[in-house]
């Protein structure tokens, strides 16, 4: 069995190595931390603290109780427990895990403050390190699935296919699902149920500029007009219906910088672009093996090399000034994904009105 070896951790100065395996199946305690850093002082470090507020005196020494999303556990642990005895061996304190897919906290005990905060900086940079590599759970979203805008791209698809299926990838599997049209302003991992409350509370803290910006009205949106996203129009993957405010301003623009400034200001979401990308896909090769993927700048469940790109030259030729339809955008949705809610778009965990 192949072994893959991502980068070295670097854990306050100590050098552990993660190593997963192709057929890797998580369980409780099956996470590797190979130690391979020379050992260190008996003595903790003073300067290797976290913030101390959050440290308790208590009767026989110290606590201080982490939050840290259940998922992220197995990471504190490592395998057989090894990461765990390693940290509390290292900083002579004790640290209390809930049992697997029990929401909880990580509660750290020793007899020395500074113990206890060096463990606390160790635990919270394993967890921030693999909090990096969750799938994204949720994204903010524009929906565009109104019944005029849905009638439009049925019918794009329907002339698509009579008109250019004979060109190299061209096929049905690749259309975007009508009813899941949308415009993604950005990604969140949002880990357990009290994340994702706090992401809704962040959401509602923006109407307020939101409605500034838009005056207190919804915000009427032409979609027309398609575009591609390599340089090469005969070797595409995803082809996306271009979306404008009809007074010509950059209201829907700003509204999703803004979004993103406040998610990324908050710490729920990761800055990747200066600017988002508003694209609305209608078509995309990832759909044409799994037609549940998002197209929220992943690559989905296939490795980007087995995508089979498909020839755009006719279609932008041909429908490049398309006409999908107008309607009043009146919503920013927190979305859920891999999800369907009774209008066949996705599941809302949180959403505020432009009016």
């Amino acid at each position: 069995m192949e072994v893959l070896r991502p980068p070295l951790i670097n854990i306050d100065g100590r050098i552990y190595r993660r190593n997963i395996t192709k057929d890797e199946h998580y369980e409780e305690e099956e996470e590797d931390f190979s130690y391979m850093g020379p050992p260190e002082s008996e003595d903790v470090a003073e300067d290797e603290s976290c913030d101390t507020t959050c440290i308790e005196q208590t009767d026989k020494g110290y606590r201080c109780a982490i939050d840290v999303p259940s998922v992220l556990y197995k990471y504190i642990i490592g395998k057989k427990g090894e990461t765990r005895r390693r940290l509390e061996s290292d900083t002579k304190t004790s640290i209390g895990i809930p049992k697997q897919g029990v929401e909880g906290q990580i509660v750290i005990t020793g007899s020395h403050k500074a113990a206890v905060s060096s463990a606390v900086t160790r635990v919270e940079v394993l967890v921030e390190s693999f909090r990096k590599k969750q799938p994204f759970t949720h994204f903010l979203s524009f929906p565009l699935n109104d019944a005029k805008v849905q009638e439009g791209f049925l019918t794009f698809k329907e002339e698509v296919l009579k008109q250019c299926s004979q060109d190299h990838g061209v096929d049905g599997s690749i259309f975007q699902n009508p009813a899941k049209l949308h415009l993604t302003i950005g990604t969140l991992a949002l880990l357990n149920d009290v994340e994702v409350r706090k992401a809704c509370e962040h959401l509602q803290e923006c109407q307020n500029f939101i409605r500034d910006i838009t005056e207190g009205k919804p915000l009427p949106l032409a979609v027309k007009g398609i575009e591609y996203m390599n340089d090469d129009p005969a070797m595409v993957d995803v082809l996306y219906a271009k979306v404008n405010v009809k007074d010509g301003s950059d209201r829907l623009q700003v509204i999703a910088d803004r979004l993103v400034e406040h998610f990324v200001s908050a710490g729920l979401m990761v800055r990747e672009w200066d600017r988002v990308k508003l694209h609305g896909t209608v078509m995309n090769t990832l759909f044409r093996k799994d037609s549940t993927v998002e197209d929220t700048g992943g690559t989905g469940r296939q490795v980007m090399s087995e995508r089979e790109a498909f020839d755009a030259r006719n279609v932008l030729k041909k429908f490049g000034a398309y006409h999908f339809g107008d309607f009043e955008l009146n919503a920013v949705l927190l979305s859920q994904r891999y999800s369907t809610d009774c209008t066949g778009y996705y599941s809302s965990a949180g959403s505020i009105n432009l009016s």
